[in-house]
């Protein structure tokens, strides 16, 4: 058969869509499959990164069908988001048209690919449908507490008087003119993700082995659980912010053992402390110049100052130690984060390298007060972090630092000066975006009821069109209309909450609002009886780049969830495969790097076939994948092998039943390849394998030459019925082509392995002759070791003509080793 793409893609394309072939039956009894990529953001043109994830997830859908699985394997868009308001900008059209013509161009390509995607279950986060639900979870966190509202330091623009995400912060400028960013400290909203901090830690444990170990480290990480010490420094001298008066200092260590060894302590910039300072600074000393240097050190997002080397300013007052009773000078620092503890830690030198390099820097004390078990020196001009016995600690000298740590906590709980807390680098979630394109936050300003949030009655609250995006301030803030209404409780008039939600958002809850079907989804946020059924995602596929914010927020979105009554799962995502990006001349993929390949004109010139059969070829999923032209025509040249002598293949609807004993050699060998071709099919098709599509590839591959070298009808026609069962997931329009023309199929289903097939008649083995290999020999199966000796003599009979054999040995099934030495005529 001629191969031609063009037209049996379309003929496939339009049978499997006019059929429902590919939407999930609404069967709760059935086994079922949910297998899922990553949704895209739609903008505008899929790369070969869209590609990669859903040939992988299609792939594996497919196969689940055949299984006879009820498989939902869904698709929709990450619909809101900056890059549209971008594009309202430079292009001066609406982000709402930009957005969905986008969304249709995209789909488009995606299913000239042939992907197997439902399309009753599509959703864009844009739609008015899905903004009402995610307002209605809104707020049932906000009247159970798990969402507030505070001040929080954001990017500022002074010049377009706008927040930038940290994305839109280049080099410490506004990405569109310029102009230094500044850190404005504004109201925000920020969800409790910290109240679930140590059920996001514990329940990794039900991921291991189903999840990248990679991954969870990230997660463990992330979350950053620490127990130890939390007390107060009294100041010297009290420090006035308007009526409030500070004087204690508190700190979180969790190393109390090292408490003697402090020698300064350390300030984060928003601390409440630095701020009174700067307000009254004349009453407290601080010059014009360190004034400026603060606030230029606090004009700089978190980002920058991770990056940035570690600066301090004295802030010029002391604490006072509460077990030595020394003076403990306060400094401001960079690397010291607000949302940590309680914004300031105190600082052992000698004992933890940031501290210690920063005391090295301003010349600061440096204080050992453990040293190693098996040493009497302690380095004088080092840091030591690993435990040991105590000294220069007073009456805790001589103890070990495990057990002074125990006395010490002890001491601090018993005395009232502090206690024994753990704490989470995970810090809780700001969610509030000053944009237009986003879900509207579904709260009003009432002077006499405070914020109060809307009536579920009137939700969505949805976006008005009417606007205008020229990147100064926020366009809800500036309409005329839009955000003045009444309060829900007292019906006076109110002010509408002009902030957008952050899209992650959208991303933590979309793979549970692809269970509820259509018909329900006006009723319904999620389905309860379909989401019991369908959850947890079997197979998740997605980059690695994920691996910690939009994974995090969705296993914590789910729990939160479940709190609500939505769902009964624990965990989203049963297993996570985390595919490689693909690069091209050792870089990835990038339209600045000018490497992009467009998978459009791949399938223009060769067919979507051969780009899904290239992409699952060219590398195992998890790993980085080289773009390759040669490659790509290697493929298509296999699909055309595959077409081309289909016709030797009698036409038939099952396996022909073959004598085994009558077979060549030829016609066994390649019944074992096809029979090894499925059985690698049967073992790829698994979490555990890794998806190694390429290997079972280059087994088809090698099945279809082994065919080529044969001339039986029968072994043709039960190669190839297998092949395209086999090839059918990776490559299905040529495969359905093939089946339906030959076999009258227009369904796959599954083949069980012919185990005698896989049997071996004989198999040959080395011939070593003192240990060197001299040659090899093929035998029965069945031949016996006098047998074995016999032929492997024939076969290496120039290499012992003039020795004698001394000694035999054989390997059963591996290998035959004549020990020999010189026959005396040769002497």
């Amino acid at each position: 058969m001629e191969y031609n793409p063009k037209v049996i893609e379309k003929k496939w394309q339009n049978f499997w869509e006019e059929s429902g072939a590919y939407e999930p039956k609404e069967d709760c009894r059935l086994p079922k499959k949910y297998i899922l990529s990553m949704f895209p953001y739609p903008s505008g043109n899929i790369h070969m990164g869209h590609v990669r994830n859903y040939c992988i997830s299609d792939a594996i859908a497919r196969r689940f069908r055949k299984e006879g699985y009820n498989v939902l394997h869904p698709i929709g868009w990450d619909a809101f988001g900056m890059p549209a308001e971008n594009a309202a900008i430079k292009r001066k059209v609406h982000p709402k048209t930009w957005t969905y013509s986008n969304i249709e161009n995209m789909k488009s390509q995606l299913y000239s690919l042939g992907f197997s995607f439902s399309k009753t279950r599509e959703l864009a986060t844009c739609d008015t449908i899905y903004s009402k639900w995610e307002q209605t979870f809104f707020i049932a966190m906000w009247e159970k507490g798990l969402i507030y509202r505070k001040k929080g330091f954001l990017n500022w623009c002074p010049n377009d008087k706008t927040v930038l995400a940290n994305e839109q912060v280049i080099e410490g400028k506004c990405w569109r003119c310029d102009t230094p960013v500044v850190q404005k400290e504004m109201n925000q909203y920020y969800i409790k993700i910290t109240d679930y901090a140590q059920e996001l830690l514990e329940d990794l444990e039900l991921l291991e082995g189903k999840w990248p170990a990679q991954v969870l480290t990230m997660q463990r990480n992330w979350i950053g659980k620490s127990e130890g010490l939390s007390f107060a420094f009294d100041l010297e001298k009290s420090v006035k912010s308007g009526d409030r008066v500070i004087s204690t200092l508190e700190v979180f260590t969790t190393r109390p053992d090292t408490i003697f060894g402090v020698s300064y302590c350390a300030l984060a910039l928003e601390h409440p402390l630095v701020k009174a300072m700067l307000e009254n600074a004349e009453s407290y000393g601080l010059t014009k110049e360190v004034i400026a240097q603060i606030q230029a050190m606090q004009n700089t997002s978190e980002r920058e100052r991770a990056q940035q080397e570690k600066i301090g300013i004295p802030l010029g007052i002391y604490a006072i130690h509460p077990l030595s009773g020394e003076k403990i000078p306060l400094w401001v620092a960079n690397f010291v984060l607000m949302g940590y503890g309680s914004g300031a830690v105190m600082s052992v030198p000698a004992h933890d390298e940031r501290d210690f390099d920063f005391a090295k820097k301003y010349n600061l004390p440096i204080i050992p007060v453990i040293k190693p078990i098996d040493s009497e020196n302690v380095a004088q001009d080092s840091f030591y972090t690993g435990g040991g016995v105590l000294i220069n600690s007073k009456e805790y000298d001589g103890l070990g630092n495990e057990e002074a740590k125990e006395k010490i906590i002890s001491y601090f709980e018993s005395s009232g000066k502090g206690k024994a807390v753990v704490n989470f680098k995970l810090r809780d979630w700001g969610i509030s975006r000053q944009r237009y394109w986003g879900t509207p936050i579904p709260l009003i300003h009432c002077v006499q009821c405070g914020i109060v949030p809307e009536k579920n009655e009137n939700l969505p609250v949805a976006l008005p069109e009417d606007v205008v995006i020229d990147g100064e301030g926020n366009p809800l803030d500036k309409h005329p209309r839009w955000k003045h209404c009444t309060c829900p409780k007292c019906g006076k008039e109110a002010i509408r909450e002009t902030d957008t939600l952050d899209t992650f958002m959208e991303s933590s809850w979309y793979f549970l609002r692809y269970t509820t079907p259509q018909k329900l989804r006006k009723s319904e946020a999620i389905s309860t009886q379909d989401a019991q059924y369908w959850m947890d995602v079997d197979e998740y596929v997605g980059g690695i780049e994920h691996a910690i914010l939009h994974l995090l927020y969705a296993r914590f979105f789910t729990k939160v969830l479940k709190t609500l009554g939505y769902t009964e799962s624990k965990e989203p995502f049963s297993h996570l495969l985390t595919q490689g990006m693909v690069t091209k001349n050792g870089a990835k993929m990038s339209k600045s790097k000018g490497n992009v390949v467009d998978p459009y004109d791949i399938i223009k010139q060769f067919g979507a076939d051969t780009a899904r059969l290239f992409i699952l070829f060219a590398a195992p999923p998890v790993r980085e994948l080289e773009w390759n032209d040669s490659a790509v025509e290697g493929s298509f040249r296999f699909i055309k092998r595959l077409c081309a002598k289909i016709e030797k293949a009698r036409k038939i609807t099952t396996l022909p039943k073959i004598a085994i004993e009558n077979l060549s050699e030829a016609e066994k060998y390649a019944r074992k390849k096809i029979y090894e071709a499925l059985k690698k099919s049967n073992e790829t098709f698994t979490h555990e394998s890794g998806y190694s599509f390429n290997t079972l590839i280059a087994a088809c591959m090698e099945a279809l030459n082994a065919l080529n070298e044969q001339d039986s009808a029968d072994v043709w026609s039960e190669g190839y019925f297998i092949l395209l069962n086999v090839l059918e997931p990776i490559i299905p329009h040529v495969c359905w082509e093939l089946s339906n023309e030959y076999f009258k199929l227009t369904n796959f289903a599954p083949i069980k392995v012919d185990e005698s097939a896989l049997k071996e008649d004989s198999i040959t083995m080395a011939i070593t002759i003192n240990g060197k290999r001299r040659g090899e020999v093929k035998v029965s199966v069945n031949a016996d070791n006098a047998e074995v000796l016999t032929l492997a003599k024939v076969a290496v009979e120039k290499w012992i003509a003039d020795f004698t054999i001394i000694k035999e040995i054989v390997v059963p099934n591996k290998l035959v080793n004549f020990v020999v030495k010189p026959c005396e005529k040769s002497l």
